[in-house]
């Protein structure tokens, strides 16, 4: 959209258009253009950093959904991103749990629940995230079958596509996918019909959709389509 027509829609001035745009951009939200706005990069995800703030309450307010569901005494396997780290904060005083995670940070907020075996996948460390990627994180993985696995991700498409921005990335979360008897998705509002490089999966191959409001109809038919159950997460 252009500046003039933003300013137009929000009964402000184009000078305030601007400035807030330009906050905006500094924060990987959305693109500058030559005259107006538009979507981010599909191909450069926002700094985990900034990840970590981003959409806070509805990340936990996902979390406090899933753990509700997560029975005591069960397997999981939990890929990389701050809404699974979100996840395993609500999973601190779940009993008999067993979990298989090649994200570092999952695995050190769970290590302080004595009543939880973490197991940490081998490979290389990504040191923006610590997010464990490569071939050697992906044999790993493949020695388990789980209950449950729980993945994030960072764009459902239009036509049902699951996708993220590491090729690396993907090739583990398919593989968490492969390894889990049943796949339990959490995104927020935030990742229905956002742009992202690589596929990932299908909404098809997902059991549940944790996430913080109803879907858009569009995607409301797919998931009906897909039969999976979407449950709204409320802090």
């Amino acid at each position: 959209m252009s500046v003039e027509e933003l300013a137009q829609q929000l009964g402000v001035t184009p000078q305030t258009v601007r400035r807030d745009v330009k906050h905006m951009e500094e924060e990987k939200l959305l693109a500058r253009y030559h005259g107006g706005v538009g979507l981010p990069s599909s191909v450069e995800n926002i700094d985990y950093s900034q990840r970590q703030t981003l959409n806070s309450d509805a990340k936990r307010a996902i979390a406090k959904a899933v753990a509700e569901h997560v029975p005591h005494g069960c397997s999981l396997l939990i890929n990389i991103g701050t809404t699974t780290e979100e996840v395993a904060r609500a999973l601190a005083y779940h009993k008999g749990l067993h979990v298989v995670t090649n994200n570092l940070n999952v695995a050190a907020i769970l290590a302080d629940n004595n009543e939880c075996e973490v197991i940490v996948a081998g490979g290389v460390v990504r040191g923006r995230d610590r997010g464990i990627v490569g071939e050697a994180t992906i044999d790993f993985i493949r020695q388990f079958k789980v209950d449950i696995g729980i993945i994030g991700i960072s764009s459902i498409d239009e036509d049902g596509s699951l996708r993220d921005f590491d090729a690396r990335e993907v090739k583990v979360a398919q593989t968490i996918i492969e390894q889990s008897r049943e796949v339990w998705l959490v995104a927020d509002q935030d990742k229905f019909f956002r742009k992202a490089l690589v596929r990932l999966a299908h909404l098809s191959q997902i059991d549940i959709l944790f996430t913080d409001a109803p879907p858009p109809a569009a995607l409301a038919s797919l998931l009906r389509e897909a039969k999976v159950k979407v449950v709204v997460g409320k802090l």
